[in-house]
């Protein structure tokens, strides 16, 4: 999702806060828990009772809902045994490229991170990564922008360089944002005023819940009169992306996502984002209890994670109505756990792994399978230097630009390197649902044709072609085996659905025979496609398999299941 119009309404610009606020967190607005103030109090995530320590927990999946909660849970003085199916990271996938240095990587899934990330924040500082702004459009770290439509082309270093119909579009955002309270809804989340929160937002969840974010374009009065603001919003957007692909979902979704900051001033990780699973990986807690000064995952898995898990069944010991999980892995070995933690994507249940119905109640199965998850592609090439700063002699504009098009590419990244005169690399199309199909069937090779040939109608004298330096890396996650698509985006009507998955990790009202299973992924969490809400819910199912197995949180830093009854999403009516 790409975007040269920036919203304003309600925060400041890019890189700054209003003055004498307190910073944007993603903590809320359905569940406004402060996950951030929970990870840095002193006294910890909690305990479980002595009896309990060295006690495995299947932890299914190492992305980054599964690796955080592999190591609280060992911080805990449990044993996590984390089962991956291809690599540590999950879609913190990042592929190095020949030829390019370390701090030039393409990223294939999430590449650029907002601020208001702050429990996902902690892990980074933890592990001592770095960041660095990332070049979305009309952004401090990108050169500068073209924005290019049905056949015009707009260069600009701010959004006053485009024509005023941009401008017209960001205008009518900002006050199609203010009609949702925008600015309210982003101090209270400011000030963790949960009561204005939930005042706002649950009365919003009664009434946008059945509405596509184009129905609600199409009712805002800033929008409704105009087929071409909505046309150029969607292909331009607002924070970094053409939000059009994102047209047939609920606008609950995209609310989630302004409230939050979660599309404002993004950075990148140096050097990849996969770094931060593989540190935590092998990092050995400061504070641990039960194991030995230096234990980390890495030396509780001595010959790496499990392999992928292939079935799982709900298995009951003489006298346990809650019964135990069973897990059958690839090497086709079989182990039984008193708690697991599934944070795979949740079409993996139904496509890849034998899952026994008694894993969940059946209103969860029900939400599972009607999970809507969203395609994505990317292609990437190393390139020579980043050429792209040369100037035009007769304009005097950069020779190429960070690049918005209703083309085929649709996104185009120029990503540099620490010098200036070195190799950098080229994201050349960064694409989303039916663009990202339009791609499926092509080769790396055959993508990249076609993105020269789109690219070349943009920048007539520029020939990319001369500063490739390497192969083409390239992924569709709808074809990725263990993924089956890039995130979940709930359609209109799906509310009800995700609150059920969210709130798995609360089992006091499941029956025994349900419970000890925990659900977690950015696909359970409110804000999917962001590493925030796989902490999040990386949190929340420990918090689970911590009362579980009788333990408790300290009570001067209550968890997520302590405060679940205040902070609870709307439950809308069934009937």
């Amino acid at each position: 999702m790409t975007s040269a119009v920036p919203t304003s309404a309600g925060t400041a610009p890019a890189g700054a806060e209003p003055r004498g606020s307190a910073p944007l967190t993603m903590n809320g607005p359905d569940f406004p828990f402060a996950y951030d103030r929970f990870l840095a109090h002193p006294a910890g995530l909690g305990q479980v009772p002595a009896e309990a320590h060295g006690t495995e927990v299947a932890v299914i999946g190492g992305g980054m809902s599964g690796i955080v909660a592999a190591f609280e849970l060992l911080r805990m003085g449990l044993r996590p045994v984390v089962y991956e199916a291809d690599r540590i990271g999950g879609r913190l996938r990042t592929e190095r490229l020949p030829g390019a240095p370390e701090e030039v990587v393409a990223e294939m899934g999430a590449m650029r991170f907002p601020p208001s990330s702050t429990a996902f924040r902690h892990y980074l500082d933890m592990v001592g990564l770095q960041t660095q702004p990332f070049p979305n459009p009309l952004s401090p770290g990108a050169p500068s922008t073209v924005v290019d439509l049905k056949g015009e082309t707009h260069y600009a270093n701010d959004l006053d360089d485009l024509p005023e119909v941009y401008r017209e579009v960001a205008r009518a955002w900002d006050e199609t944002l203010e009609g949702v309270e925008h600015t309210r809804m982003q101090q209270a989340i400011r000030e963790g005023d949960v009561a204005t929160q939930k005042q706002i937002w649950n009365r919003l969840v009664e009434r946008l819940d059945d509405q596509t974010f184009y129905g609600f374009l199409c009712q805002a009065p800033s929008f409704a009169s105009s087929f071409r603001l909505r046309e150029i919003f969607g292909q331009v957007g607002f924070g970094t992306g053409g939000w059009d692909t994102d047209f047939p979902n609920s606008i609950l979704e995209i609310l989630r996502v302004t409230y939050t900051g979660a599309d404002d001033d993004h950075r990148s990780v140096v050097g990849g984002v996969q770094r931060l699973p593989e540190r935590l990986w092998s990092l050995a807690p400061d504070k641990t209890v039960h194991w030995a000064q230096g234990t980390s995952l890495e030396t509780l898995h001595p010959d790496g994670p499990r392999p992928a898990v292939t079935a799982m069944r709900r298995t009951h010991a003489p006298g346990d109505p809650a019964g135990n999980i069973t897990v059958t892995d690839a090497s086709g070995s079989t182990r039984t756990f008193r708690s697991a933690v599934f944070t795979a994507q949740s079409w993996m249940l139904l496509a890849k792994i034998d899952a026994d119905e008694d894993l969940l109640p059946i209103d969860h199965w029900s939400a599972v399978e009607r999970t809507h998850y969203m395609e994505s592609a990317k292609l990437f090439v190393p390139v020579d230097r980043a050429f792209w700063r040369d100037k035009d002699p007769e304009t005097g504009r950069d020779t190429m630009s960070m690049t918005l098009t209703d083309r085929m590419t649709r996104g185009t990244y120029l990503l540099e390197g620490p010098d200036p005169d070195g190799p950098a690399a080229i994201c050349l199309s960064y694409t989303w649902c039916d663009d990202s199909l339009k791609w499926l069937p092509l080769s790396a090779g055959e993508r990249l044709e076609v993105m020269l040939s789109s690219l070349a109608k943009i920048y007539p004298g520029v020939d990319i072609r001369s500063h490739i330096t390497g192969d083409p890396v390239t992924i569709s996650w709808e074809d990725e085996p263990y993924f089956l698509g890039a995130f979940k985006a709930n359609l209109p009507g799906h509310y009800r659905y995700q609150r059920r998955l969210f709130t798995h990790f609360v089992q006091r009202d499941l029956e025994p025979r349900h419970r000890g299973l925990f659900l977690a992924g950015d696909d359970v969490s409110w804000t999917a496609g962001w590493a925030e809400g796989a902490v999040q819910t990386a949190l929340n199912a420990v918090w689970g398999v911590m009362n579980h197995f009788g333990g408790a949180t300290d009570p001067a830093n209550p968890g997520p299941g302590d405060e679940f009854d205040e902070l609870a999403p709307v439950a809308l009516p069934e009937d």
